[in-house]
Order: structure tokens, then C-alpha cells, then sequence
């Protein structure tokens, strides 16, 4: 059985993404509605928590 590794995205591409900026990126994450983790002191976003974030928003606002 093989494991899929998430890519993860840094703060800067989440904030290209979401087109928003580094602050609201870590306010995200600060309050967990953004998954993260950190490798040695570096944070990283996977690109599946930026994917249901996006579906988060889509369903509130309907």
C-alpha cells in the first residue's frame, strides 16, 4: 500500500491563492479554519486545506 503525500503550498502561494494577504493567511491558520504545520520553523499549507477552506466559504455563502 502506497501513502500519498499532500503537496504543500507556502504562505505566499496560500496568499496567491486566496488573494489575500500574509496577515489574514496566519489569522487562518491562527484560528484553525486553515490547516497547517510547521518543518523546522518553516510553515506549510497543504494544498487539500486551502481546497476545503474554499468549499467552507462557498457553503456559508449560499
Amino acid at each position: 500500500m502506497t501513502t500519498v503525500t499532500p503537496e504543500l503550498l507556502t504562505v505566499p502561494e496560500v496568499m496567491a491563492r486566496l488573494k489575500v494577504g500574509r496577515s489574514k493567511v496566519y489569522d487562518l491558520i491562527r484560528t484553525r479554519r486553515l490547516a497547517s504545520i510547521k518543518i523546522d520553523g518553516a510553515r506549510r499549507v497543504p494544498t487539500d486545506a486551502v481546497r476545503d477552506f474554499i468549499q467552507d466559504q462557498l457553503g456559508e455563502a449560499i
